[in-house]
C-alpha cells in the first residue's frame, strides 16, 4: 500500500448581509458585485422573505500558509 498524504478541505470565513425590504433588485446586484470583486467574496445562500427583506450569506476561502522548515 503506497501511504498518502492527507487532503485538508478548503476553509471558510463567512459574512452575513440583511438587506431592507425597500432595496431595489439592481442595488443588491451592485453591493454583493462590489463585496465579489473587492472583497473576493463569493455567494453561499440568499434568503428572500416574504416582507421583501433578504439576508444573504457570502463566504470566502481562508488560506494559510504552511511553514516547510
Amino acid at each position: 500500500m503506497i501511504p498518502t498524504k492527507p487532503v485538508r478541505q478548503p476553509e471558510y470565513e463567512y459574512q452575513m448581509l440583511r438587506l431592507p425590504r425597500g432595496t431595489s433588485r439592481n442595488a443588491a446586484r451592485q453591493l454583493l458585485t462590489e463585496h465579489a470583486e473587492y472583497g473576493h467574496w463569493e455567494l453561499d445562500r440568499l434568503r428572500l422573505f416574504p416582507d421583501g427583506s433578504r439576508t444573504v450569506r457570502l463566504k470566502r476561502r481562508i488560506i494559510r500558509q504552511v511553514r516547510n522548515w
